[in-house]
């Protein structure tokens, strides 16, 4: 006789650091209750104890901790791990927003904020670390560039070169999509995998915009933008950047 052994997968862990006794406790048990691990801490050395000791999956971090500065420990984990970081601060701190996303931080909320609303942006989080590690190569592969079809996407210097060595302008938005693309070839992608893969890029990238970046890409990359050779649509699902893609390391 043969015993099949099934595990049940363990929910994500939440690791929270706030010296707020009343804010600890209510970040604990909302997310509790919707199938999440939860850790909560007061300080940044308790914060790296449970690092040393736990598989964290994502970090809401308050920056603004007594006696402690929220944008060095936001700066150390961003240094030493790829653990997806949620800064919070207060509403008016607009400076803190712009510094904390600078150094990687992967989404921003202010206080007052409802459970609900942390609930949604840790799961979109998770989503978009889920989306990454099926379709993008591993964080720490250094890739240099990818080239199809005469044309090259150089990552380091965020430069697209056509045929003939012409140089085409991309906003931040058009790169960040062209590189999720060059990085999925001959793969459908759906819009909300488009919208997570080139948000984490930090690309200001919103969902109603994919399309008419898309267009934008097409005239300038195609010789045909109303018949595209390389970003095509299927209808009903998504588009596919249909195109043998080399990769540079």
């Amino acid at each position: 006789m043969q015993i099949m052994m099934t595990t049940t997968p363990l929910p994500p862990h939440v690791l929270a650091i706030d010296d707020d006794a009343a804010m600890r406790q209510l970040i604990a048990d909302y997310l509790s209750e919707n199938d999440l691990r939860v850790t909560t801490v007061a300080t940044g050395a308790d914060m790296e104890k449970v690092l040393a000791e736990h598989a964290v999956d994502v970090i809401v971090l308050d920056l603004r901790l007594a006696g402690e500065d929220g944008m060095q420990l936001a700066k150390k984990l961003r240094d030493t791990s790829e653990i997806p970081i949620i800064i919070v601060s207060g509403r008016k701190d607009e400076a803190d927003r712009v510094m904390g996303l600078e150094l990687g931080a992967d989404d921003y909320i202010t206080k007052p904020f409802s459970p609900r609303e942390l609930l949604a942006r840790v799961r979109a989080v998770l989503r978009r670390y889920q989306t990454s590690s099926e379709l993008l190569p591993a964080r720490n592969e250094k890739r240099r560039a990818y080239r199809f079809g005469g044309w090259e996407l150089n990552l380091r210097t965020r430069r697209l070169t056509g045929p003939a060595a012409k140089r085409v302008e991309l906003t931040n938005g058009e790169f960040s999509l062209l590189e999720a693309f060059c990085a999925a070839p001959q793969r459908v992608l759906s819009r909300e995998q488009l919208l997570d893969l080139s948000r984490l890029h930090n690309a200001e990238v919103y969902e109603r915009s994919i399309d008419v970046q898309i267009l934008r890409l097409r005239r300038k990359m195609e010789a045909n933008p109303s018949q595209p050779e390389y970003l095509k649509t299927e209808r009903g699902v998504g588009y596919i950047f249909d195109t043998r893609v080399e990769v540079l390391y």
